[in-house]
C-alpha cells in the first residue's frame, strides 16, 4: 500500500478516504488515469493490427475489465471486434491451466469453436436444487409462492413488479464465473425509473449514490438503445446511447456540480445512462440464458422496453451472493421488495420480522 506522505508530495494532494467526499480534484485525477491508459491501450492495439492485418483483438488481464477503454476501441473503428474473457483477472487463469492441461497432459487437439460466445455465457459456478432452496425456507420460515413448471407466469409476474418500481432479486441455475453479475445473480429495476439508480445505490448496495449501473438488454433490440452492431454479453463495453432516447441537456449543464449532473434527466433509460450519455451494455441471447431472456421479453411486454437496470446481488463488501441462504438473507437485510430464486418467489411484505437490521449495518460499515 502507498504510503501517505509519498502520495501527497508524487500528487499535491492528500489520499482520499474511503469515505470522504470525492471533489472535484479527486474526478480530474480519475479521468486523468483514465485518460492515459486508453493511450497505452490504443498504441498497443493499433500496433497489434498492423503487425498482424487482423482486426480482431483478444485482451485478458485486469486492465482488459475496463469497459469505457474497450467500447471506444470499437466506436473509434480501432478493431472490428473485441473478445474479452469475462474474468480477465488473475482468476481467469484458471481456465488457461484447465486447457493447458486438455491439450498437453490429456494431448487433445486444439479445435477452433464457430460457436459466436463459446462460453455460453460464463456460467460456471453452482446450482442449487429445490431441496437446497426448501431448506433454507423452513431454517428462516420464510413465506414464498412456487411456480413450477410454469415459469411464463413467474416471468410474467416479477416483470410486472419491476413495471411498477419494485427492485427484485434474481437468483437463477449457475452462477457466473467473473466479476460481472451476467442474469443469473442480479438485483434488478427498471432503467426508465428516475429514481432506480440513487435507491439501488443507497437502500440496497449501501453505497455512493453516484454509482452508476448497467442496463441488460434483450440482444435483438440492442440498436434500438445503443450504437452497437455486436453482442457485448459480458457487460465489458461502454457504448453510447442512441441519440432518440437521449434528452436535451440544459444550457451550463458542464458547469454543475457531479450531484446535479448525476441526477438530471439525460434520457428515457436514466439509471443506467451516464453523464456522457454511455452505458456499460450486457446484451442477453435467448440460447445463453433463455430465462433472463423470458424475463426480458416479458418486460418489454409490459412497458415497451427490452432492457433492465442489473447490479451484482451484493451489498457493498460483500461478495456475490451464491447460495439460497446468502440470497435470502440479502434480501432480508436490504430495502429489495421481490427475490425470485429459481422457480420459488418471495414478497418482502409477506417475510417474517427480520431482526436486528440496523445493528447488522452498523456492524458491516464498522468492517468496512
Amino acid at each position: 500500500m502507498c504510503d501517505d506522505k509519498k502520495w501527497a508530495k508524487l500528487f499535491g494532494i492528500p489520499r482520499r478516504g474511503s469515505e470522504e467526499p470525492i471533489t472535484q480534484v479527486y474526478m480530474d485525477m480519475a479521468l486523468a488515469i483514465q485518460q492515459v491508459t486508453e493511450e497505452i491501450l490504443f498504441k498497443l492495439a493499433k500496433t497489434a493490427v498492423e503487425k498482424t492485418g487482423c482486426r480482431n483483438l483478444v485482451m485478458a488481464g485486469g486492465v482488459a475489465l475496463n469497459s469505457v477503454a474497450n467500447g471506444k476501441l470499437i466506436t473509434q473503428g480501432i478493431v472490428d471486434s473485441l473478445w474479452v474473457q469475462p474474468a480477465a483477472g488473475d482468476a481467469g487463469g484458471s481456465l488457461g491451466a484447465a486447457l493447458a492441461a486438455w491439450h498437453i497432459y490429456f494431448e487433445q487437439k486444439r479445435i477452433p469453436n464457430t460457436q459466436p460466445d463459446s462460453m455460453q455465457g460464463a456460467y460456471l459456478g453452482p446450482e442449487y436444487s429445490s431441496i437446497d432452496i426448501e431448506q433454507m425456507i423452513r431454517k428462516y420460515n420464510a413465506h414464498f409462492d412456487k411456480f413450477e413448471n410454469n415459469f411464463n407466469q413467474l416471468a410474467t409476474q416479477t416483470a410486472q413488479a419491476l413495471a411498477a418500481g419494485n427492485v427484485v432479486g434474481w437468483f437463477q441455475g449457475r452462477m457466473e464465473f467473473g466479476p460481472r453479475a451476467l442474469g443469473n445473480r442480479s438485483i434488478l429495476g427498471d432503467a426508465r425509473n428516475a429514481e432506480m439508480q440513487k435507491k439501488m445505490n443507497l437502500k440496497i448496495k449501501y453505497r455512493e449514490g453516484f454509482r452508476p449501473f448497467a442496463p441488460s438488454v434483450l440482444e435483438e433490440d440492442i440498436q434500438e438503445y445503443f450504437e452497437l452492431s455486436i453482442p457485448s454479453p459480458y457487460m465489458l463495453l461502454v457504448i453510447p446511447v442512441v441519440e432518440n432516447h437521449r434528452k436535451t441537456l440544459p444550457e451550463g449543464f458542464n458547469d454543475l456540480p457531479l450531484y446535479e449532473k448525476l441526477y438530471h434527466l439525460r434520457s428515457d433509460i436514466p439509471s443506467v445512462t451516464h453523464i456522457d450519455f454511455s452505458a456499460r451494455i450486457q446484451s442477453v441471447n435467448k440460447n445463453t440464458n433463455p430465462r433472463y431472456h423470458t424475463l426480458i421479453s416479458k418486460f418489454k411486454n409490459e412497458t415497451g422496453y427490452g432492457l433492465l437496470v442489473n447490479t451484482s446481488f451484493n451489498v457493498r463488501g460483500e461478495p456475490i451472493v451464491c447460495t439460497p441462504d446468502d440470497a435470502y438473507r440479502c434480501f432480508m437485510r436490504t430495502e429489495m421488495d421481490y427475490l425470485v430464486i429459481n422457480d420459488y418467489l418471495f414478497y418482502k411484505k409477506n417475510q417474517p420480522d427480520w431482526d436486528n437490521i440496523e445493528r447488522w449495518q452498523k456492524e458491516k460499515f464498522a468492517a468496512d
